[in-house]
């Protein structure tokens, strides 16, 4: 198993604002968040199927303390007309380290949004000097490990029902 010492990615990543049409042919926006309250609209129509880890939390109070939180680190929404459809952060651990969560709406999952946000949030990230990046991800999250693999993230740990992933800005 490598360590994120051993990697090292070169990679110049898209930044914020980028626009892009998706495999469906919705033109998407990726920018900082704007509109808090299209952004948490976002998180309250989510299906049980579409959290992971617990998160988003449900119900609108706890979604707007959530969002909070996350509005310490650096943010990118995917935008599609007047809906926020996609939501990544990276939040600084105190360590040195940055935690990237990301989410899509149902409606728009598997149609590239998902890629586009990642790239834009690391592009944002080296922007601001962030220099290492990890993730954790359900085992049974396939298409999620497969994204963040192509994008450059190694898993470093395994264990239990989740892998934890790491990349080297």
């Amino acid at each position: 198993m490598n360590t994120y010492e051993d990697a090292a990615v070169t990679t110049t990543f898209q930044r914020p604002p980028h626009e892009f049409v998706d495999k469906s042919g919705r033109e998407i926006t990726i920018r900082t968040p704007a509109d808090r309250d299209a952004l948490a609209a976002m998180y309250v129509e989510f299906d049980s199927s579409d959290r992971a880890q617990g998160l988003p939390p449900v119900g609108e109070d706890r979604i707007r303390d959530w969002l909070d939180v996350l509005d310490a680190g650096i943010e990118v929404v995917a935008v599609h007309g007047d809906h926020t459809v996609g939501h990544a952060t990276l939040l600084d651990c105190g360590d040195g380290t940055h935690e990237l969560t990301i989410f899509v709406h149902g409606d728009y999952q598997l149609s590239g949004i998902g890629s586009q946000l990642i790239q834009c949030l690391l592009g944002a990230g080296q922007r601001d000097s962030v220099d290492h990046v990890w993730l954790s991800v359900e085992r049974s999250n396939h298409v999620a490990m497969n994204l963040y693999r192509k994008v450059g993230f190694e898993t470093t740990s395994g264990s239990g029902l989740e892998h934890e992933m790491e990349l080297e800005l």
